[in-house]
């Protein structure tokens, strides 16, 4: 009996695959044969798919940040809550953090290929911030733009790099929870009007 073949099951297959693959080695590190591998696919139908591996990284990140977006979006009215759903998400969702260190680590200064599209995203952001600073519940000392950028280092920090989380916190289930309070005091701190 013939298999029939599922186009979109196999896409999904690819792309759960680099995620995994990028998430681990980066993209310079990655390997379009482990990912065709793992996911069980033809590697001539990731390029067919995907184009190149550094566009195929570039829709994994970016759909990993959609998603992040959906799943937390930022509220002014909310801004410790906020922080507190970014820092849930990387607990269950590790991969997200690894992929934008990695794309740093990669490409560093460089423009980025879906760089406008990504800057459109974060003007919502900057907006949301903004709106809350116009309507007096955020401070308005520091600009929405920088505002946002400290806000996502101090939830994100911790977690793109844990060992140093635990040379400097302690290792311990108390621990973690202490800083994620000390983080979330800093946040209450940094946005009081």
């Amino acid at each position: 009996m013939a298999t029939t073949r599922d186009p979109e099951a196999t896409r999904a297959r690819i792309f759960d695959a680099a995620v995994a693959e990028f998430a681990r080695y980066g993209v310079a590190g990655a390997r379009v044969d482990r990912i065709a591998a793992e996911a069980k696919a033809n590697k001539q139908l990731i390029y067919a798919y995907f184009g190149n591996k550094a566009e195929l990284f570039t829709r994994v990140l970016a759909k990993a940040m959609l998603d992040l977006a959906v799943a937390v979006p930022v509220d002014a009215d909310d801004v410790e809550g906020w922080i507190d759903g970014v820092m849930d998400y990387h607990v269950t969702h590790p991969e997200v953090l690894r992929l934008l260190f990695w794309e740093g680590l990669e490409y560093g200064v460089a423009e980025l290929p879906d760089e406008a599209e990504r800057q459109e995203h974060y003007r919502e952001k900057i907006a949301v911030i903004r709106d809350g600073q116009d309507r007096g519940v955020v401070t308005d000392a520091i600009p929405a733009a920088d505002l946002l950028f400290l806000l996502i280092a101090l939830a994100n920090w911790a977690a793109v790099v844990p060992q140093m989380r635990r040379i400097v916190v302690g290792a311990e289930p108390d621990d973690r929870e202490r800083l994620r309070d000390s983080i979330k005091e800093a946040v209450r701190r940094i946005v009081a009007c």
